[in-house]
């Protein structure tokens, strides 16, 4: 049998919590863009309202014009 060396005994706790401090450090920036005044579910809110505006505007030329 294979004797393990004190070396190399698998993943040590200091490994573990800066690897979760890494995530959570991610996913705050993550959140930050997302939600932010200028995010990017602000941006795409925007531009779906944009868009409807802008089928609404032509449908209601189209309407105008059948008269």
């Amino acid at each position: 049998m294979r004797k393990i060396s004190k070396k190399a005994k698998g993943v040590t706790l200091i490994s573990i919590v800066i690897t979760i401090i890494v995530l959570l450090i991610l996913a705050g920036v993550t959140m930050a863009m997302l939600t932010s005044e200028n995010g990017i579910l602000k941006k795409a809110d925007k531009a779906t309202l944009s868009a409807e505006l802008s089928k609404y505007k032509e449908e209601l030329e189209l309407y105008k014009g059948s008269k």
